[in-house]
């Protein structure tokens, strides 16, 4: 019996700037049978209002607290620890990290910073790290579906290439962090066994999700691609065409 739905978005509920078929339509079926449901991603190119406002215009109204990103929690863990950070992340991302305080400890903070990735920004980071800053990522993805239909890297292999460098271990704030999926289902006041996460990345939604004793459905939408799934501990909860399919299975 499931009481609760997470959902990641981009690669399940759209790709570029189109809803995928019978994602929204799918979604609604959810609201209409009251089954609280949350919205999680790692996207770190752009901040949640961003966000809340791109799904909009596919015709997706969601509020920002029932959307969980990275960057939410990580300002939350900053602010907490009065961390000053230095933000290796996009400059779009930088308005979720607003009004943190000027003094205090040092963190380093990495996420997807695209074409803003640079040697020195990269450096400098590793010799805060070496100085005791704290290490933060956003999220360790290995990879993400571009807008050319292909896949980029993400910011996966720059943490670790910081960790082998500094011979530190990153603290992960997103998917596949338990941490990020027990605060998700926290919010909808149920267990994690009696929630479900639907994604298509194999190994940070229905993976993670898992390890942190929710069930884990798998749509070969988005970025997933064949056989992605044997790499896992465990076999996925299902495996499945697509968002519209995973609800039409779990509810009818």
């Amino acid at each position: 019996m499931v009481k609760g739905v997470l959902i990641d978005l981009d690669g399940v509920v759209y790709v570029g700037n189109q809803a995928l078929p019978g994602s929204l339509d799918a979604i609604r079926r959810i609201r209409e049978l009251r089954i609280p449901c949350k919205f999680v991603t790692n996207t770190t190119r752009r901040p949640r209002r961003q966000i809340v406002s791109d799904v909009a215009r596919l015709g997706l109204d969601i509020v920002a607290q029932d959307l969980f990103t990275p960057a939410a929690l990580a300002r939350d863990f900053l602010a907490r620890r009065n961390l000053v950070p230095l933000l290796i992340v996009h400059p779009d991302l930088r308005e979720d990290f607003a009004g943190l305080a000027a003094d205090g400890g040092e963190a380093v903070v990495i996420g997807d910073a695209g074409a803003f990735f640079t040697y020195d920004l990269l450096n400098q980071a590793y010799r805060k790290i070496l100085h005791g800053a704290e290490f933060l990522a956003l999220a360790k993805n290995r990879n993400f579906l571009d807008h050319d239909n292909e896949l980029s890297l993400d910011a996966g292999p720059f943490v670790a290439g910081l960790e082998y460098a500094s011979g530190k271990v990153a603290t992960v704030l997103g998917k596949p962090a338990p941490a990020f999926f027990k605060l998700a289902v926290e919010s909808m006041a149920c267990g994690p066994e009696d929630v479900v996460m639907i994604g298509d990345d194999a190994e940070a939604d229905v993976g993670g999700a898992m390890a942190a004793s929710l069930q884990g459905i798998l749509v070969q939408t988005g970025k997933y691609r064949p056989g992605q799934e044997a790499n896992l501990a465990e076999r996925p909860t299902h495996i499945v065409q697509n968002l519209k399919a995973a609800v039409e299975l779990l509810f009818g």
